[in-house]
């Protein structure tokens, strides 16, 4: 099997991970404060992360990649798991999920920035047609629409395009999985205190669903994902296989109309479908 190939296939199973995050971090920030959500996925990540490495017997990362790490870290481990803890306190998880179609293009951006990728003229205009679908419809949106959880989302989205695209980056000298955990454990000094200074008072009044959502987003979002999502930018591209993040509001509107019962509109369907009829032209046109 062809490297990029391999890359999409690998890219996909990472997004299909992802797409349960947001449903799953509406069930955890319904109980638990968004701060200690972001500090304990992150610590309970990063200790699993460690033992990983140390059974693996993984050298310690050269020190011109600290400051990359740091980056990768600062938009995957902190910015965007706080960022949209904070703004699913405002808006519904369906809501949220729509914005993920405009990571594509953020992680394509950074790509260009940071990865020194160049694609065609092609990939631009279907990236930029599946980010307008999406700005579109959150500026006409009126359910379950809040101007600062719309801030909050945008800003998680720029943050995470950044730590996609700086990890997609650094995977291709560390591996998939390294980069992540190398990732997690730098941030592990900041995120344990925030996870120890947050914490309920009392926790045995949280119910197991905010339990269940810990444990997805510090399993499967913050670590197992990754190994597949950063893996599959370095075989097939940042850019290109960047573009299936277009398929996760699809799977995640699905999750949280069957998980959470939230109403998914006629306009939310409308858009996703937009977006994912984006990725097949971005992927012709992509190198």
């Amino acid at each position: 099997m062809h490297i990029t190939t391999r890359g999409w296939i690998n890219g996909f199973i990472g997004v299909a991970i992802f797409a349960g995050s947001l449903p799953a971090t509406r069930l955890a920030v319904a109980e638990f404060p968004a701060a200690f959500l972001t500090g304990a996925r992150a610590t309970l990540a990063a200790l699993l992360a460690g033992l990983l490495l140390w059974l693996a017997r993984q050298p310690w990362p050269a020190r011109r990649t600290w400051l990359p790490l740091a980056v990768t870290a600062l938009g995957v481990v902190v910015g965007f798991p706080l960022l949209t803890a904070l703004a699913l306190q405002h808006v519904t998880s369906a809501h949220s999920i729509v914005f993920v179609g405009l990571l594509p293009l953020c992680t394509a951006a950074f790509a260009v920035l940071r990865g020194g990728e160049r694609p065609r003229l092609g990939f631009w205009l279907f990236s930029l047609a599946g980010a307008a679908c999406v700005a579109g419809y959150s500026a006409s949106a009126s359910t379950g629409a809040s101007l600062q959880g719309d801030a909050l989302m945008v800003a998680a989205v720029i943050l995470c395009g950044l730590g996609y695209a700086e990890g997609g980056r650094l995977a291709r000298q560390l591996g998939g999985w390294q980069v992540i955990s190398w990732a997690l454990l730098l941030a592990f000094p900041v995120m344990l205190p925030i996870a120890l200074l947050t914490q309920p008072a009392h926790f045995a009044s949280v119910g197991p669903q905010a339990w269940a959502g810990l444990a997805y987003v510090s399993l499967f979002s913050m670590l197992i994902g990754f190994v597949f999502w950063y893996r599959g930018l370095a075989q097939g591209g940042i850019a290109a296989v960047g573009q299936l993040q277009l398929l996760q509001p699809f799977m995640g509107l699905g999750l949280a109309a069957l998980l959470l019962h939230e109403p998914v509109s006629e306009g939310m369907l409308g858009v996703t479908l937009l977006a994912v009829a984006c990725v097949a032209g971005a992927r012709r046109c992509a190198r």
